[in-house]
């Protein structure tokens, strides 16, 4: 065996020990306390960076099932990336895409922690939103979702799950907008479904009017552009003094 291949063989023996130190053997001529400073180092990390991703999910496991579940991720998921802050990415496309769930996960695990990623998420994203047109009436305007503002709809009541609520079925779907604000503060809106699809024809608008936006929803709705216009501009103004949108004016 040539040194390169003897040397790979060693690092892929140590790697697999310290993602499963109890299903796989320790490296030979290491001492154990070195390896236990190293084993360690690695799951202290990364199950730091999980926890201060995900808090809430963590708050409805005890310890023993949580670690489990850390452990898990650790020893079966392949991450794409080297970077610690998308260590919480990494461990959210592991719940949604590799994980088997077991007895003790609740059933809107996947929701959660997707809901829980898109704080951090937006609180590190780099965007900013662009400069808001000083023109009051938002209806004569372009309405335009912030970069920095999601549009999201989940089976559960993912912004109410706690220790003190653990759902067992969800009765009807919930909306949110998730944002960033102008002060760089991260929070949400419980939106109904007009106003989830309101906010949805913002985030795909091409350049239309507020008005064109309003009577498509009309349309939608069966209802008339005068029975829903009053109601779309004080929505529309709403997410627009929130920071969730903002206008401009027609080119």
């Amino acid at each position: 065996m040539s040194a390169n291949s003897n040397l790979k063989a060693q690092q892929m023996e140590m790697a697999s020990f310290l993602r499963d130190p109890e299903h796989n053997a320790p490296p030979a001529g290491i001492e154990a306390r070195r390896l236990k400073i190293y084993q360690d180092l690695i799951y202290n990390n990364i199950e730091g960076f999980i926890n201060s991703g995900f808090p809430v999910l963590k708050s409805l496991y005890d310890d023993s099932d949580w670690h489990a579940l850390v452990r898990r991720f650790i020893d079966g998921h392949r991450c794409h990336t080297p970077y610690f802050l998308e260590i919480s990415q990494e461990f959210l496309h592991f719940l949604t895409e590799d994980y088997e769930p077991r007895d003790c996960d609740p059933p809107f695990m996947a929701e959660l922690a997707h809901y829980e990623w898109v704080e951090l998420g937006l609180d590190v994203a780099e965007d900013e939103i662009p400069q808001d047109c000083p023109e009051a009436d938002v209806l004569s305007l372009v309405p335009r979702l912030s970069p920095v503002a999601w549009v999201l709809a989940y089976i559960w009541p993912v912004h109410e799950i706690g220790p003190g609520h653990r759902p067992s079925q969800s009765e009807q779907p919930t909306f949110l907008a998730v944002y960033r604000d102008r002060e760089d503060k991260v929070r949400f809106m419980a939106l109904n479904p007009a106003m989830a699809r309101l906010l949805e024809l913002v985030r795909d608008n091409e350049g239309e009017l507020a008005t064109a936006l309003v009577a498509q929803l009309a349309a939608e709705l069966s209802t008339t552009n005068e029975a829903i216009a009053q109601f779309a501009s004080q929505e529309l103004n709403q997410l627009r003094s929130s920071g969730i949108i903002y206008c401009e004016p027609k080119s």
